[in-house]
């Protein structure tokens, strides 16, 4: 296989795994093309949807004997390019492979096939009178082997961790076609090396990711939340501490929005609206609880809230009293995904990082400025505070094209000085490629590099990304 051209590969694959799973030049759609990160459109020769792990493991031994670029495909929302394929290399997209293969509610598992879309992975939990803690904005749209792949965070790392913690066992494809059945579903599983960890978080670079055991939670008996106004980022640090001693466990999102974001959020995106009130106020934090009993959890939320109004830890609030106010709640931290609306910001860069907790103002207040001043670009800061993951929203009014590098090389300049990480839960992709020396230092970046050489030899499995 490895003297013919490969477009005579590519036709012996549409052959072997049926002509509507091999999607060749011009038919391939424009979606499957990129990802959300806005970089220009690639070219490859095909994209292959295959249905089950054993078409997935013909695709990748024939692209390996070949020497054929493929880049796994989720639902292309990543924001890094890491899944943009490469010009003529072949996209691997997993959309055809979805479904729940088993739900298992005494030991609170779910076997799941790598294309199903999160929000059916969340939906099957709740009709199973079980939970999915796993959740972010595109929910609608992104794959659960995309999510694990990238080891995605999302909005209640703060109580269940990333998505790597949500998982027991997985089915992996190596490059070279090798199926690994590693479909653990024990939580106590000591025996060797626990090989699923190198497939989480390494961005589809090692193996193809087929089918997961995700670990399941007891559904939630009752949900609170609320948004709180608050003046100066010690007063945010005061409620983030409080709410971890009160709340303790049931504690299962602390979200932040500057002012600056929050007022794009509720008055310039089409729908948008204020359950409260910022006033003078610097931040408004929502903190959701999710517990046992609405006659004692939420009966002690309430009272904790009027205790921190009544010591004047907050300046202002609002309750959720119905489910409709807590999506109301949550729709203006979500309300980033409308900010491409030129209505509303437009082309824009996004930036997802890390940091101390404590030094999350400083940098806002380093970046912020010097971003205006250097390069006359605004920017709007919110996210995930409770677990230190900020996300920032960029843009140069007006501009033809925004100019990512030199608003990269401030941002994650700051990021290192301040002992952070350029990447909290988006990946590494193509667009972070230059800046994983901020973070990694080179003896851990090489040893990135001999895992993947070992591992895939001929370097065909998502190639550039990461590192060279």
């Amino acid at each position: 296989m490895a003297a013919y051209a490969p477009g005579e590969v590519i036709k012996q694959l549409a052959l072997e795994v049926g002509a509507s799973a091999a999607l060749v030049g011009t038919d391939v759609p424009d979606r499957n093309r990129i990802d959300w990160s806005f970089l220009p459109a690639s070219t490859p020769l095909a994209v292959f949807r295959p249905s089950t792990t054993e078409e997935v493991s013909t695709i990748l031994r024939t692209c390996h004997k070949a020497g054929i670029a493929v880049t796994p495909q989720g639902g292309l929302t990543g924001l890094c390019g890491g899944a943009r394929p490469l010009d003529g290399g072949v996209g691997l997209s997993m959309e055809r492979m979805t479904g729940i293969d088993q739900i298992d509610a005494d030991g609170m598992t779910m076997t799941v096939r790598a294309g199903t879309p999160l929000e059916t992975v969340q939906q099957a939990a709740e009709e199973a009178g079980l939970f999915f803690a796993l959740d972010l904005g595109a929910r609608g749209s992104c794959a659960i082997g995309g999510n694990l792949s990238t080891n995605a965070g999302g909005n209640r790392v703060i109580r269940y961790g990333m998505a790597r913690e949500l998982v027991l066992g997985l089915e992996v494809v190596l490059p070279d076609g090798t199926v690994l059945p590693m479909l653990n579903r024990m939580l106590k599983n000591n025996a060797g090396y626990d090989l699923k960890q190198l497939f989480l978080g390494a961005e589809g670079t090692l193996g193809v990711i087929t089918r997961a055991v995700l670990r399941l939670h007891p559904k939630p008996g009752c949900v609170a939340a609320a948004l709180c106004v608050v003046t100066g980022y010690d007063k945010v640090l005061e409620l983030l501490g409080t709410a971890r001693r009160s709340l303790g466990p049931f504690l299962s999102a602390f979200e932040v929005m500057w002012a600056d974001y929050w007022h794009q959020a509720t008055e310039r995106v089409p729908g948008g609206k204020a359950p409260v009130s910022m006033g003078d106020g610097t931040h408004v934090v929502l903190v959701e609880m999710q517990a046992l009993d609405d006659e004692i959890d939420v009966v002690r939320f309430d009272a904790w809230l009027e205790r921190l109004f009544d010591d004047g830890a907050i300046e202002d609030g609002a309750v959720a009293r119905s489910l409709t106010d807590i999506a109301d709640f949550w729709g203006t931290r979500d309300a980033a995904a409308e900010f491409a609306n030129p209505d509303v910001i437009g082309p824009h860069i996004s930036f997802d990082i890390g940091l101390p907790i404590r030094r999350i103002e400083e940098f806002v207040n380093r970046s912020k400025p010097l971003l205006l001043e250097q390069l006359g670009c605004h920017s709007v800061h919110y996210g995930h505070v409770g677990d230190g993951n900020i996300h920032i929203v960029a843009w140069v009014p007006g501009a033809a094209s925004q100019p990512l590098p030199a608003v990269s090389e401030i941002v994650y300049g700051i990021v290192r000085d301040l002992g952070g990480t350029v990447s909290a839960e988006h990946g590494i992709g193509l667009l972070k490629k230059p800046y994983l020396k901020f973070t990694r230092d080179e003896a851990q970046i090489d040893l990135m590099r001999r895992i993947k050489r070992c591992v895939d030899p001929n370097g065909i499995l998502n190639p550039t990304k990461i590192f060279d």
